[in-house]
């Protein structure tokens, strides 16, 4: 059973390394990092220009935050984890698993709708149930955007309804950028970053929701207990977490970090 488990979460996720040559001879120091998929962008591009200061070689592992988790306590491998929002830490914080973090920034829900918004459709939350659109939310038990909109739909009254109404229950915030892209669906509720990506941008708006609906989360970047390379893992959380990281942050639509610049927090 457990056999089975690892397969079906290494297959949810997928593995990204970062300029790395097959034919490398030289030993290099490595690094493998947990990423939710929303944050992968700036994630990568940190890792490109890290593995270039540092002769070292970082691996990235996408997917659902959840499904992350499960991966990584079951391999008991690699040396970071970054999750969609701080509530998988508090949640799997008991495991152990969890040690020192830093924050790189927030993320903001929000309504994302096709570019142009050609159906005119207002930063609204209530649009989600109207009969008038096609919908998508995410699956709260495989994804942070999942577990978010749920917590918000539910303080609005409105998660049963809007479950019923939705097209599709995604696996995650790719996913329901997808029916954007093909047409399939006039408003989905997903990571606001994510409207500013490269490969979505011309495709969608971000219709942004007030900060009493939809309130910022912050993003975590976690060492875990049984990394291997602790000192090299610490110093990319300092270097994403600094001045030249965060305008990467930026670049990618998420919102600056408040923490102290550079201070790594202990458990």
């Amino acid at each position: 059973m457990k056999k089975l488990l690892f397969t079906v979460l290494c297959t949810a996720c997928l593995c990204l390394s970062c300029n790395r040559s097959s034919n490398e001879q030289e030993e290099v120091d490595e690094l493998l990092i947990y990423c939710g998929i929303t944050m992968v962008n700036p994630i990568k591009e940190l890792a490109e220009i890290f593995e270039k200061e540092n002769n070292c070689s970082v691996t990235i592992t996408q997917g659902g935050s959840e499904d992350l988790y499960q991966s990584l306590k079951f391999s008991h491998f690699g040396e970071l984890y970054l999750p969609g929002s701080e509530s998988y830490r508090e949640k799997h914080f008991e495991d152990g698993l969890l040690k020192d973090y830093i924050y790189v920034g927030y993320n903001q829900a929000s309504l994302i709708v096709q570019k142009g918004n050609p159906k005119n459709i207002p930063a609204d939350i209530n649009v989600l149930k109207n009969e008038q659109y096609l919908t998508v939310i995410a699956n709260p038990d495989s994804c942070s955007i999942g577990k978010q909109s749920k917590k918000i739909l539910q303080k609005q009254g409105i998660y049963d309804t809007v479950l019923d109404h939705a097209v599709l229950i995604a696996s995650d915030s790719r996913t329901m950028n997808k029916t954007l892209h093909e047409k399939m669906t006039d408003v989905i509720l997903n990571w606001g970053a994510t409207a500013f990506f490269k490969e979505n941008k011309d495709a969608m708006d971000r219709l942004k929701l007030d900060e009493t609906i939809a309130p910022k989360k912050h993003l975590l970047l976690n060492l875990l207990s049984f990394a291997r390379n602790k000192e090299l893992a610490k110093k990319f959380m300092l270097f994403a977490a600094s001045t030249r990281g965060q305008e990467v942050f930026r670049k990618y639509g998420f919102l600056d970090s408040v923490s102290k610049p550079g201070e790594i927090q202990t458990q």
